[in-house]
């Protein structure tokens, strides 16, 4: 069985319930597993990672995204637009996507979340263009297992197009029947549950405003007789609030809760930013979950979530880099240190200690995902490792904590090395298999293409 030592650690922070954080530590892996964490481990490996300088973490969890996004990022003409117009004319490009363009979208924005630390990935892949949806979601899964990370499937849909009240276009939405029978063809095909499984599929309508009554409340039942978890969007915006209200009779999660996704503790919702106080126990009491997404609803001006509430009432609270289009990058390095900001805004300077926000990036994902083989470097957890070096510039002066700093510092988000189920898949900060140049190239070209077909 292959091994790998990472040995000399400036800290081992493991995310562990006690939080424990080994200074001068080592991590052994055997297989695709932690074997041991420790310091001075005596032990032969075919593969010795010198972490000298460096702190080694768990691989972090995104909740959260939209990976053909990263194809339409900074465009001008939306980039001061709040949601509801935001989607509107971008609707009108995202028709445009092809399957090269999907693949190549994918491996993008997976390919940054691993540099900036990331192993796990969910996305929400929600648009089919001409109601086609063979194979769209499948190309995004073939992207993440040519790169190495695990993979969060969330068969997104739309039932409701302008014709019937809703934001998009009618050539993007799909009937009930057609969603459905998809998937469960992606969940027979792709979904694994066994323990350190690279691939699983989650039914993720898109948001109260795209899809119909009746579908979500057959997602609801497909998902507890398929035993696979529920996504979408919830309270991200007032407009949003507003709509439900005027079409529902009834606040957002209140509307959710009708159609029986607040049953089992299967769903979790992106952003939820306008929740009050009563709405944060029901989360906590039904297991819920929350992918905060703090860049994205600092870029469309939609307001900060209420973090420290939902961590008070025990809401399980992960971390998501959303869409490309609305956070035009997938750092999650970059998030885990907006969503520490964003919480001292909204809560005090004391809410939110940069150890929590990690936290929330990694046992805090894991938890939303449904996962307790991943977010914790512990013997017999998955051998997901991010490693972030100190040594340089941009870290002089911060070493009396270096868990700390690695939030608080840093001029590049950047891993030096990062492992998923065992493999190196970042070495020296740069994507092991992937050429990152070549990659790049073909994403700007499809971009253009794309827009180039916009009226």
């Amino acid at each position: 069985m292959k091994t790998i030592l990472i040995r000399n650690a400036l800290a081992v922070a493991r995310m562990d319930d006690a939080r424990t954080e080994i200074a001068g530590g080592d991590v052994l892996i055997e297989g695709n597993t932690v074997k041991k964490v420790g310091k001075g481990l005596k032990a032969r490996a075919e593969r010795v990672i010198d972490a000298r300088g460096c702190v080694v973490l768990p691989g972090f969890v995104n909740t959260h995204h939209h990976l053909y996004q990263t194809l339409t990022r900074n465009l001008p003409a939306v980039q001061d637009h709040k949601l509801f117009d935001w989607l509107l004319y971008l609707y009108e490009v995202w028709r445009h996507v092809t399957p090269e363009g999907v693949y190549v979208s994918a491996q993008v924005g997976l390919g940054e979340l691993l540099l900036t630390g990331c192993t796990t990935s969910s996305d929400h892949f929600y648009l089919f263009p001409g109601g086609k949806s063979a194979g769209l979601i499948d190309r995004e899964i073939e992207a993440a297992r040519d790169l190495g990370i695990r993979f969060h499937a969330c068969r997104g849909s739309m039932s409701r197009g302008k014709s019937k009240g809703g934001l998009p276009p009618d050539d993007v939405v799909q009937t009930e029947d057609e969603i459905l029978k998809d998937c469960e063809r992606l969940v027979k095909k792709h979904h694994d549950r066994k323990p350190f499984a690279m691939t699983r599929v989650a039914l993720a309508p898109c948001s109260p405003f795209s899809v119909t009554t009746e579908l979500l409340k057959l997602s609801a039942r497909m998902a507890k007789e398929w035993d696979v978890r529920l996504h979408t969007h919830l309270a991200e915006t007032l407009d949003e609030e507003a709509y439900c209200l005027e079409l529902h009779k009834m606040r957002p999660l209140a509307y959710m809760e009708s159609v029986g996704w607040l049953e089992g503790g299967r769903s979790w919702f992106a952003h939820c930013v306008h929740m009050d106080e009563a709405e944060s126990k029901l989360m906590g009491r039904t297991r819920t979950g929350v992918a905060h997404c703090p860049s994205s609803n600092l870029r469309l001006g939609s307001g900060i979530a209420p973090l420290r509430q939902y961590l008070g009432h025990k809401v399980p609270v992960g971390l998501g880099v959303d869409g490309s289009a609305s956070n035009d990058c997938s750092d999650m390095l970059a998030e885990v240190r907006q969503a520490m900001l964003v919480a001292r805004v909204k809560s005090g300077v004391a809410s939110m200690p940069a150890r929590d926000a990690l936290w929330i990036a990694t046992r805090g994902g894991a938890e939303v995902l449904g996962r307790d083989d991943i977010g914790e470097l512990s013997p017999g957890k998955a051998a997901d490792v991010a490693i972030f070096d100190l040594s340089g510039i941009d870290f002089a002066g911060s070493l009396s904590d270096p868990v700390a700093a690695v939030v608080f510092c840093g001029a590049s988000h950047k891993a030096r090395h990062v492992l998923v189920d065992g493999e190196v898949v970042v070495s020296d900060g740069r994507l092991a298999r992937v050429d990152e140049r070549s990659l790049s190239e073909k994403a700007n070209k499809l971009s253009r293409e794309m827009l180039a077909k916009v009226p």
